[in-house]
């Protein structure tokens, strides 16, 4: 199920780009601004809009720290800002001054990957504001471009339609005619890919372009070996030109979005449709998913982003992180701690959780004690909810050996409900969560995204009764 939890009109023109850190989506416009929003309430942070580009602004992106961000115009610069308070920190120019269309983060190296319209991409290094190195596609105009999960290597598209592999030090590895109209978009899966193939490394790709098609490819890669690009196949659901594609964190979904208005997600895996979203009224240009979570962002002409709530309804209580990745609770890293405050409503704690190196095991022996002398988190109410979070994660991993019943998971927040209303679409949800929604001006279904005809919250005892019972039967 994709539920649309949250839609953002802040742009006045077109929306190019949106693109998540663990903490806030970045989203850029031919307005000339980038826009920055908090993932806890998707309310717009006090520095933002961000201005400064002097024409239309294609693409903005995270380092994977999430301190800086980049974005690049058409005024043939690439601007680096600073998330903590919204400060321009340098301007790069692109050589020759050329239109910049896509720009990166390298995932290793503090390395900023931009391309333009004539070809040209360069690679900065972020910390001396130098140019590292620069190079050329053969033909056409540079729109796309993606870093392998260990940054030893980068893809880039071309609007000629090739796909040219480069290692760190900008040589050309392969290349090959990958969309006969031109690409538009490519990206590579996070998620490794286990095993190899004649001693090489692999990876997972997706291309799209203008011939309507995206394309799934492994990249075989080895040290001092060169590369090679090997076809897997073609999804197909897009009746227009492929504008934009993106894989989930774990590798399992693709996204798409189409000049078709259609937003598409796919299961890597077998390339079947999960779902086909067709609620942005123009062309469809962006779309990203967050990392350690199944939410999603498209943005669009129609000047809109929408973010989205994906169930796979392969989650223990709502935790996603840890039963998509198999990762248990105590072995969760500073990241996945970050990812889930963000997805608990949490987010204003994430820095102050990350100064504190606050992993999985430091997690869940956080106590009330802890959090006021050694956090310094002053409010009683912001230590409670905090707290009441931590115990329903140890509620749980408890519980993790019996799935808990669908119908006891809240569908919003897909947590175990502890005082379950009735809302006016017939529908369970965990009040406190309803309230929420209906308190952030939404007054549509969460399951159905149709106007609620009351505002009515029913206690729905019954329900209620059940899960004690339930939870009674997990205690013995």
């Amino acid at each position: 199920m994709a539920t649309l939890i949250h839609s953002l009109s802040d742009h006045s023109d077109d929306v190019n780009c949106c693109a998540f850190s663990s903490s806030c989506l970045a989203t850029c416009s031919l307005d000339k601004t980038v826009r920055v929003y908090s993932l806890g309430s998707f309310s717009e942070l006090p520095y933002s809009p961000l201005r400064g580009h002097a024409y239309a602004v294609h693409c903005c992106c995270f380092s994977p720290s999430g301190r800086l961000l980049a974005s690049c115009s058409t005024d043939g610069t690439t601007a680096l800002w600073d998330t903590r308070d919204g400060r321009r920190l340098a301007v790069l120019g692109q050589p020759r001054a050329s239109p910049v269309r896509v720009c990166r983060f390298s995932p290793r190296d503090p390395c900023l990957l931009a391309g333009a319209a004539d070809g040209s991409l360069v690679l900065w290094d972020t910390r001396s504001l130098a140019l590292l190195r620069s190079g050329n596609v053969k033909d056409g105009s540079l729109v796309a471009c993606a870093f392998s999960p260990n940054g030893n290597f980068f893809v880039t598209g071309s609007s000629s339609g090739d796909l040219t592999i480069w290692d760190d030090k900008m040589r050309c590895l392969y290349n090959e005619k990958a969309h006969d109209l031109g690409v538009t978009c490519c990206d590579i899966s996070s998620h490794p890919i286990s095993g190899s193939e004649n001693g090489f490394k692999s990876f997972q790709m997706a291309s799209c372009g203008q011939d309507n098609q995206i394309k799934l490819w492994l990249i075989l890669f080895a040290d001092f070996l060169g590369a090679e690009l090997k076809y897997k196949c073609t999804l197909n659901g897009h009746s227009a030109p492929v504008l934009a594609c993106a894989f989930s964190y774990d590798g399992q979904m693709l996204v798409s979005g189409s000049v078709d208005k259609c937003v598409i997600i796919y299961k890597t895996s077998t390339g079947n449709t999960l779902h086909t979203l067709s609620q942005h009224t123009r062309y469809v240009t962006t779309c990203a998913f967050a990392p350690h979570s199944h939410l999603l962002a498209t943005g669009s002409m129609d000047k809109t982003v929408h973010i989205w709530q994906l169930d796979l309804k392969q989650s223990c209580a709502g935790h996603t992180v840890e039963t998509e990745s198999k990762v248990a609770v105590e072995d969760w890293t500073e990241d996945d701690v970050s990812a889930w405050l963000c997805a608990q409503d949490l987010a204003d704690f994430v820095e102050l959780f990350k100064r504190n190196n606050i992993d999985g095991k430091e997690l869940l022996n956080l106590t009330k004690e802890s959090l006021a002398n050694e956090l310094k988190i002053e409010s009683l109410g912001l230590r409670s909810k905090v707290l009441r979070k931590i115990e329903g994660l140890r509620l749980a991993m408890k519980s993790a050996a019996v799935p808990v019943p669908d119908e006891f998971l809240c569908p919003i927040t897909r947590e175990l409900m502890k005082d379950p209303v009735i809302a006016a679409d017939g529908y369970s949800y965990e009040r406190e969560a309803m309230e929420h929604w209906l308190s952030s001006k939404r007054r549509s279904s969460p399951m159905t995204n149709l106007p609620l005809p009351s505002l009515l919250l029913t206690p729905n005892r019954t329900l209620k009764m059940a899960i004690s019972r339930w939870l009674e039967t997990q205690q013995k």
